[in-house]
């Protein structure tokens, strides 16, 4: 249950961000409201998650328990949110923010490939698996305008 209610923060944090930051006319400040609450939302609940309720969050996945590899993911999701709230609280400008916005896209566009991927190839339809290549393309197309606007700017 709780894990779902984590979801469904992830994806609300996310929508509402969007929301706001769409209200806004100037890209780099609307990237810099976006940019560290996406990650943290997205990246550091899903670290979270495989930090703290490993078992049940590969359960939910239909992926095996208790792997390294999960541990390793999580850490790097949560190594993604921290660099992400560092960045924003530095205030080291637009391309550093960028930076980390393309790391972390690049990461959650290859796990929404591997969530399709086994999804078709092991018929395995759990919920993440079915969402995360629709809910990573919408993240994709929502962040296209303000980012080429931003690399305009330079």
């Amino acid at each position: 249950m709780l894990l779902k209610l984590l979801e469904i923060i992830r994806i609300v944090s996310v929508t509402a961000v969007f929301f706001f930051g769409y209200q806004m006319d100037d890209p780099v400040a609307q990237l810099h409201l976006m940019i560290p609450i996406i990650i943290v939302a997205i990246a550091g609940i899903s670290g979270l998650e495989g930090l703290f309720f490993a078992k049940t969050s590969a359960e939910l996945k239909g992926f095996e328990v208790g792997s390294n590899y999960q541990r390793q993911s999580a850490i790097a999701l949560s190594s993604y949110a921290v660099t992400a709230i560092m960045v924003y609280i530095a205030n080291w400008g637009i391309q550093a923010e960028l930076t980390i916005l393309f790391v972390f896209i690049f990461f959650f566009f290859f796990s929404a490939v591997n969530h399709g991927v086994d999804a078709i190839r092991r018929k395995n339809y759990k919920w993440q698996n079915i969402n995360r290549p629709f809910l990573t393309l919408f993240l994709i197309v929502g962040l296209i305008y303000p980012v080429i606007k931003a690399l305009q700017s330079f």
